[in-house]
């Protein structure tokens, strides 16, 4: 959208999370502050040059946050960029990994979507919610982050959505990319990518709510109990294997049978690396579970597995696009043999 001979036009959406909440009648803090306010709290931010428009699309905790949402701020964004450079998300920190995924998957125009939240709220000491606000528009508003999609910026590091994990609780660096390492970083208040994304995988419909993916964790001594529970009420189902995606050998009957009549996508527990095609050999082993059916997430953690399986199932995927959308998103075959055009973007 800019020249030269304009300033970069960003536009924030604000969910609500942690980055924006003040203290509780009832104790604790809760999303309260809007848009405005959160701007309001960003030292330098005027210095940059960059035009803010804010919108107040929610005031919720990242926990409470469900697909509608999502879809509803992807449409949101989609109707205001055609007037801006770049939109910056700020949401709770909870769902960041799974909402920043999803956008990224129904995001398909050229302008760069970068998602944002803290750790800290705004009460407590050091607060980290205005240094990543900031970072996140500087970061929409530079060409250099077109055509990659859904970034998501906190602690001065630019993460590729399909890739950034939460892995702590209260540690303001929580966000990580296990597979690939950040895209990079803010410098002086300039984002510099270092690796840039070859491909982007964007879905042609909107998933709804009302799809049922449930993730099961395989742990030790797991006798099915569980899985037996889950499966009779879900539409889909994601497996976190044990190790390179493996299961005890008495639950592949289970599986088996699962796989024969709903998608069974496997991944590891472990967070990092992918799952195997052809190592090992035994009853339970990766090699064995999807030569019975059950497609392999590649690289894709669970929960970002589960997010891509429900936005196949909602538009009605066959088990084939199924089996070739987790190939090319779980980095394991070709990025043309995903279902739909994969190409960058050319100036739009």
């Amino acid at each position: 959208m800019s020249s030269a001979e304009t300033c970069p036009r960003v536009i924030v959406f604000a969910l609500g999370g942690t980055i924006a909440m003040s203290r509780a009648s009832t104790g604790g803090v809760a999303p309260a502050l809007s848009a405005d306010q959160l701007l309001a709290a960003i030292p330098g931010l005027g210095d940059t040059e960059i035009e803010v428009e804010v919108v107040d699309f929610r005031q919720l905790p990242g926990a409470s946050l469900k697909v509608s949402d999502v879809t509803a701020l992807a449409d949101a964004i989609c109707d205001r960029l055609a007037n801006a450079d770049g939109a910056v998300v700020t949401q709770g920190t909870d769902t960041i990994e799974e909402t920043a995924y999803l956008l990224d998957l129904l995001h398909t125009a050229a302008e760069p979507v970068v998602v944002t939240g803290a750790m800290r709220n705004p009460t407590m000491a050091g607060a980290d919610g205005p240094a990543n606000l900031l970072a996140a528009i500087q970061t929409a508003a530079d060409p250099h982050a077109r055509d990659q999609g859904c970034l998501v910026v906190l602690g001065d590091e630019i993460h590729a959505a399909r890739r950034v994990r939460k892995t702590h609780t209260t540690s303001t660096a929580t966000f990580q990319s296990p597979n690939g390492g950040p895209l990079g970083y803010m410098v002086e208040g300039h984002p510099r990518l270092l690796n840039h994304l070859t491909h982007r995988t964007n879905v042609p419909a909107k998933p709804v709510d009302d799809t049922r993916v449930a993730i099961m964790t395989i742990v030790l001594g797991d006798d099915g109990t569980a899985l037996c529970a889950v499966s009779e009420h879900v539409d889909g189902l994601v497996i976190a294997g044990l190790g390179a995606g493996h299961v005890p050998a008495h639950l592949v009957p289970i599986l088996e049978h699962l796989a024969s009549r709903i998608p069974v996508v496997l991944c590891s527990r472990t967070g990092a690396g992918s799952v195997l095609e052809s190592t090992y050999g035994f009853p339970g082993s990766e090699r064995d579970l999807l030569s019975r059916g059950l497609i392999s997430a590649g690289y894709l953690d669970p929960i970002k597995a589960r997010i891509l399986l429900h936005t196949l199932l909602a538009i009605d995927c066959d088990n084939r696009a199924i089996t070739a959308a987790f190939g090319a998103a779980g980095g394991y075959r070709d990025p043309e043999t995903w279902p739909w055009p994969t190409n960058l973007s050319e100036g739009n």
